[in-house]
Parts: structure tokens; C-alpha cells; sequence
């Protein structure tokens, strides 16, 4: 699986990134800038993201703006919703409305921090990812 975490907090990136490597290959991102530059470019090289885990609080560009941005790009390439990147969307903020806002947008889940790992896993296996 190819996987970008898009996460600003450094404790936060690298605990993702040391969970989900077992499934597959990380990237990080520092902000959704970022993030939007190297989605674009992975998608040119055939190399598409599987999964993407977003942080919605970050400088620059934030986790909301970023995802709009990710689907307005797949919609232009014409990347159909099956083959899209599945985004799950992480926050340590209020998960009602974040979340609500999230799946609007095009997320496929959200998850609240700190992440548990075991509903975690569970969760890519429901995604059908693992």
C-alpha cells in the first residue's frame, strides 16, 4: 500500500508512520501544501496513494482545504471514486461537526487522536485496505 501522512506535529507524524509502514510504503507531509504537491505528483508517476491520514489542524493549508483540493484533482484527472485515495481524517479537536465537515468532503473516515491502534486496524479493515 502506498500511504501519506500529512501531519505538522512531529511525535504525531512519526507514530503514524512507524504504525502504518508495516502495510506499506510512507510518505509524510508537513502541511497540506505539501500534501497536495506530492498527491499530484504521485499520481503522474502511476504511483497513486492508497491511503492518506490527515491531520485537519496545520499551517498553510488545512486539513479541510487540502482534501477539497486532493478531490478536485482526482476530478480532473478523472479518477473515478472507485480507484480515488481513501483519506481518513484525524483531529484531536470535537469530532462531531469536524467530522461532519470531513465527510462531506470526501473523507472516508475520521479518527480522533490520540489514535487507538486495535480500532485503527480495524478500520483499514473495514476500508478493505488490510
Amino acid at each position: 500500500m502506498n500511504i501519506l501522512i500529512v501531519e505538522d506535529d512531529f511525535v504525531s507524524s512519526k507514530f503514524m508512520t512507524k504504525f502504518l509502514s508495516k502495510y506499506g510504503t510512507c510518505q509524510t507531509a508537513g502541511d497540506g501544501e505539501q500534501a497536495v504537491e506530492m498527491y499530484k505528483k504521485a499520481v503522474e508517476n502511476k504511483q497513486p496513494y492508497d491511503l492518506i491520514c490527515m491531520d485537519i489542524l496545520m499551517p498553510k493549508m488545512n486539513g479541510y482545504e487540502t482534501l477539497e483540493q486532493i478531490r478536485k484533482y482526482e476530478e480532473e484527472q478523472g479518477i473515478t471514486r472507485q480507484h480515488e485515495a481513501k483519506v481518513i481524517m484525524t483531529s484531536g479537536m470535537d469530532t462531531s461537526t469536524n467530522a461532519m465537515k470531513a465527510f462531506e468532503l470526501g473523507c472516508v473516515a475520521y479518527a480522533s487522536k490520540p489514535i487507538d491502534i486495535v480500532q485503527f486496524d480495524n478500520l483499514l479493515q473495514e476500508l478493505q485496505l488490510i
